[in-house]
């Protein structure tokens, strides 16, 4: 069968994207036009109820939530991920839903604090912090990175995590540089290493990301849709 992702340039989908090419699967991809909110079209919403991006159309019938996808089709086909038996299966689940449920969500009220709070002095108060809180899950990714085993190998933890330090220092727009990657060595490096992978490379020239996506990230120039 031939995957059906629903996506925007530059958003979560890219996290698939990459899986999706570095597995060399065939897939096609649907266009999600952000400016018209077509992910909150009636369409969308049977694929995706949440109305978010992205979403997978599968044999076993549509997936939602990055991390979910990015393991399914781990597990799918036998790739990018330690196999449930493996001993380091318990260490890819628990960075996995560290991604998820931890880092992802901050970029979240990153992004967006108006959907959070009112009021410029609370959102700029909670962008403070939110600020802060992610320097110091990325000190904790950075630490990992450098000595677990299980970020050795090329795998879906890279996939989900490199586009996120790649929208850290360019979104939201019109705002202080405060976020630079070459703090984090160990990270550095992860994203020169899937940057450089042929899936990297595919995956970059697709939306339209540059030749540096993820270690010195610019604006996106998508040859189709709209990254926000």
């Amino acid at each position: 069968m031939t995957y059906r992702l629903h996506h925007a340039p530059d958003n979560a989908s890219l996290c698939v994207r990459l899986a999706l090419e570095h597995l060399e699967l065939p897939y096609e991809t649907v266009l999600l036009d952000r400016s018209a909110e077509a992910q909150k079209s009636p369409e969308y919403l049977r694929i995706n109820p949440n109305g978010l991006i992205p979403a997978l159309e599968t044999p076993n019938g549509p997936l939602f939530e990055t991390a979910a996808i990015l393991l399914w089709l781990a597990d799918r086909h036998g790739r990018l991920a330690p196999a449930p038996k493996d001993p380091l299966r318990g260490a890819f689940l628990k960075w996995l839903f560290n991604l998820s449920n931890t880092l992802h969500p901050l970029l979240r009220l990153l992004f967006y604090p108006d959907r959070y709070v009112a009021g410029q002095e609370a959102q700029a108060d909670l962008t403070t912090r939110t600020r802060r809180n992610i320097a110091a899950q990325i000190d904790i990714l950075n630490r990992a990175a450098a000595t677990e085993p299980v970020w050795r190998d090329t795998s879906m933890l890279h996939f989900y995590l490199c586009p996120m330090l790649r929208w850290l220092p360019i979104y939201p727009k019109n705002q202080p540089e405060w976020f630079k990657l070459s703090r984090w060595p160990a990270l550095d490096a992860l994203a020169r290493h899937v940057e450089t992978l042929p899936a990297g490379r595919r995956a970059a020239e697709a939306e339209g990301l540059g030749a540096t996506p993820f270690s010195d990230p610019s604006d996106a120039i998508p040859p189709e849709g709209s990254p926000t």
